[in-house]
């Protein structure tokens, strides 16, 4: 048996989340187009023929503008040091930056043995992958490059193979049964932010915040769980775009959110959402810590 934990590391919007929930067959992680969409470490577990997979989704590195953002690298950094093994996501779309470079430079001083697997292959023209491969084979000499599509699912097989056989001998970290360390209030509060993300574009991505106020568990099977949630923005011109002509907006994010909260709790919800104007709340380390 193999068994260990794996980070996965690159910058955001590499499509990270997205490869973790399909290497686990569960969504543990919202997805969004939009860059820094990951915010904490999540961990996502793979049971797969011949091992346990433990891996570590990770914040999109980045330079830092605020103390969230500082948290959030902190925390992808964190997961390095923690992982038998690091997988580099690069978007394959992206031409290779600063930012790469620095990613780069974090893996090396890791000491970590590292895998790159070069997301969304179906963007590119087969021939444009060779360069791309030569540059980041100079840069780290990986255990393995492997070329995917996490969206498409294409890669994968290989892409665990290669990870299987990286990762040190040992018994199942978890139970089979166990899948993340999200709690439901935590990942509640995630779907409904993704649905911030999805409606708003391009106004708000990095400003908004999703705070679960109040849960109130049904009495009875068969009952609703009724949810309050607060979603919080940084000015007062933002608080109309979230709720919309009319409500709208809203009421469209609400309604979308009760569908993955229902698959989730796996029964009736009722949810009230708030917009709450919190000037500067990635510099609070107070709303920080309670996010």
């Amino acid at each position: 048996m193999k068994a260990g934990y794996v980070s996965l590391i690159g910058r955001p919007n590499a499509g990270k989340s997205t490869l973790m929930n399909a290497l686990v067959g569960d969504k543990v992680a919202i997805t969004s187009d939009k860059p820094q969409t990951t915010r904490k470490k999540i961990l996502g577990v793979a049971n797969v023929p011949g091992g346990q997979i433990a891996f570590l989704d990770t914040p999109g590195i980045h330079k830092p503008m605020h103390r969230m953002n500082q948290r959030m690298v902190d925390s992808a950094i964190e997961a390095l040091r923690e992982a038998d093994l690091a997988v580099l996501v690069i978007d394959v779309s992206e031409k290779t930056g600063a930012g790469d470079h620095y990613v780069l430079d974090l893996l090396k001083k890791a000491g970590r043995p590292v895998i790159l697997a070069m997301n969304k292959i179906d963007a590119v023209k087969k021939n444009e992958l060779l360069p791309i491969i030569a540059g980041y084979a100079k840069a780290l000499p990986f255990v393995a490059i492997v070329p995917i599509s996490a969206f498409h699912k294409d890669g994968l097989e290989g892409l665990t193979t290669e990870i299987l056989a990286a990762l040190p001998e040992g018994e199942p970290l978890f139970d089979e049964d166990y899948l993340t360390d999200q709690t439901v209030r935590a990942m509640s509060a995630e779907l409904i932010r993704e649905k911030v993300l999805r409606y708003t574009r391009d106004e708000l991505p990095f400003t908004t915040a999703v705070v679960i106020d109040q849960w109130e568990e049904p009495e009875a099977a068969g009952r609703m769980t009724t949810i309050y949630a607060t979603i919080l923005v940084e000015n007062e011109s933002q608080k109309p775009i979230v709720i919309g002509k009319g409500g709208a907006m809203i009421k469209q994010i609400g309604t979308d959110a009760r569908v993955d909260l229902q698959k989730l709790l796996d029964g009736k919800v009722h949810l009230e959402l708030h917009v709450k104007v919190k000037s500067d709340w990635r510099d609070d380390e107070r709303v920080l810590d309670q996010l």
